[in-house]
């Protein structure tokens, strides 16, 4: 992965905890993201170029006015008031290439000294075994333990991810993969063969957990059930567990929404422009 700094911009040691979404159902990840980086008034700081990237380019993303100011499909920001970058990643990865994807952005987070990497996903409620009964609960996903569970996560309330068996055949198979193994034949997926929870392990954020992992890095994976459709509620939700990870208060942000939050100008035509109401 090669990068360009913006101009007057470089890496900066103290905002050491990066959040990046990894795509899934709904596009929550970034949806959440996109709402931490205005928010937290982060500047952006590097356009990254990664081949297994689709590319594509908008109109500036947050405002509060669009000049012009384009934006990318990968683009790296920090926010130096509350110590945190940001990845935001705006298109697909190339289909096959999300293990080289996820090595060459925990090769990069690495690189730049970033110490705790944040990725924020949301899994497909349909795939749900049991409903709970809160339904904005929070999963998650830690390399504190080989488990995948973290004491700090339990205080929050949030549940580990319990498909999560690094013993499992596609676990194994994808922390292989993501520290240079090859892909045998008895790893080899097989449609007729997959079970409920090996859904989970083919999902982004779990070649990006092993692959930051694999780097020495500290991971932590915030996840939500979903559907497609609206779901900038629980955007909302994975954003203020980044805050809470992190021991702060949204208020502290002192945006122009609801409790301290900045509503990105992208949002504004997130479902396309409003009716003619001349029509009814």
């Amino acid at each position: 992965m090669e990068f360009a700094l913006v101009d007057g911009e470089q890496f900066s040691p103290s905002c050491s905890t990066l959040v990046m979404p990894a795509l899934s159902i709904g596009n929550v990840g970034q949806l959440a993201v996109d709402l931490l980086i205005p928010s937290a008034k982060a500047r952006r700081v590097a356009y990254l170029d990664e081949p297994s990237v689709l590319p594509c380019v908008g109109n500036d993303a947050f405002g509060p006015d669009a000049v012009g100011d384009l934006a990318l499909a990968l683009e790296e920001y920090e926010s130096m008031s509350h110590g945190l970058a940001f990845i935001q990643q705006r298109s697909p990865i190339v289909t096959g290439m999300m293990v080289s994807f996820a090595k060459n952005v925990a090769n990069f987070i690495s690189s730049i000294g970033k110490d705790h990497v944040v990725i924020l996903s949301s899994l497909d409620s349909g795939k749900r075994r049991v409903i709970d009964a809160s339904s904005d609960m929070l999963y998650y996903l830690s390399s504190c333990n080989e488990d995948g569970s973290d004491p700090e996560c339990e205080k929050l309330g949030w549940k580990k991810l319990e498909e999560y068996d690094p013993s499992q055949r596609l676990w194994k198979c994808l922390a292989s993969l993501v520290e240079g193994g090859v892909l045998s034949e008895d790893m080899a997926e097989d449609p007729e063969e997959m079970t409920a929870s090996d859904y989970y392990a083919t999902l982004p954020f779990a070649a990006l957990f092993f692959a930051c992992k694999a780097k020495g890095l500290k991971v932590s994976c915030v996840l939500c059930y979903c559907s497609e459709g609206d779901n900038m509620p629980e955007s909302f939700h994975l954003a203020e567990a980044v805050c809470k990870l992190r021991g702060q208060d949204p208020e502290q942000f002192h945006g122009n929404g609801s409790n301290g939050w900045t509503i990105p100008l992208s949002w504004k035509s997130i479902y396309g422009p409003p009716p003619d109401m001349s029509i009814f």
